[in-house]
């Protein structure tokens, strides 16, 4: 396949006919195990406190005629802490056990279990192809939620790589045809206590991905503007180019970065 490159102002300069990793078979169920696993390795471990449940002095006698005893009074023999007192007459409440106030959970949380998925090598990097050649798949990407120019997939001249203003991108993005894209990633502010979204004051969307030789003064021009993110190309992997587990993110390249992955048969 090939496609359209295009410089800053938007103009065709010529033409390039992309590498073999874009023609991979559309894996999204391939693409959603890779994910998952890169998340997985992101999980911290966590445990309850191994004391959890058990500082309550909830020791009582099971023998007749002990005092501080539960013998004979006909209730469950449940742990119980002693809150008050009346001669031999204790006014108790259950603790310890699971299921009363404040007593241990009977089975918590473990810090041994571990939450790192795997995933086979070689099924990693066609994960990473598949999702490589869904970026141009317009059905796919608009399915995503991107709003896409018409002229949708291109590749970007080298000159991209060495703009270092956040005024510079964003001038460059509308003159792609991307303003429409800006706007749809921009933070939007989210209603206090609403299902999944409680504690999160804002909502935020994935953008596009711009793929580089080599990241420099780049990515510092671009970390100031939501939802777009800036990527060496050697360092691609399918969370990246299928944020949530969902292909089709909208990905422009540079011409420098088509060339390493051909020259380099990058994933493969």
């Amino acid at each position: 396949m090939k496609a359209a490159i295009l410089d800053s102002t938007n103009n065709k300069i010529g033409e390039i006919k992309l590498p073999s990793q874009f023609e991979e078979e559309y894996r999204p169920d391939l693409i959603h195990r890779a994910v998952l696993a890169i998340q997985s390795h992101k999980r911290q471990g966590y445990a309850a406190s191994e004391t959890a449940g058990k500082r309550a002095s909830a020791k009582l006698s099971r023998r007749r005629r002990d005092y501080r005893g539960s013998y004979g009074i006909g209730i469950s023999r449940v742990p119980r802490k002693i809150m008050t007192r009346r001669g031999m007459r204790m006014n108790w409440v259950g603790a310890f056990a699971p299921g009363t106030v404040g007593g241990r959970r009977a089975h918590p949380p473990k810090s041994e279990k571990i939450w790192r998925k795997k995933i086979n090598k070689k099924e990693n990097i066609k994960a990473i192809r598949s999702a490589i050649a869904a970026t141009i798949m317009k059905d796919v990407v608009a399915e995503r939620g991107h709003i896409i120019p018409d002229n949708y997939p291109f590749v970007l001249d080298d000159k991209f790589e060495l703009i270092n203003k956040t005024k510079d991108v964003i001038e460059t993005f509308k003159r792609l045809g991307l303003e429409n894209e800006l706007a749809r990633v921009k933070e939007k502010k989210i209603r206090a206590g609403k299902g999944k979204a409680r504690g999160r004051k804002y909502r935020k969307k994935k953008g596009p991905l711009i793929v580089v030789s080599k990241v420099d003064k780049l990515s510092r021009a671009i970390e100031n503007i939501p939802g777009i993110d800036v990527v060496e190309v050697k360092s691609l992997n399918a969370e990246l180019l299928a944020p949530g587990a969902k292909a089709g993110r909208l990905v422009l390249w540079t011409i420098a970065a088509i060339n390493i992955l051909e020259k380099e048969n990058l994933f493969k």
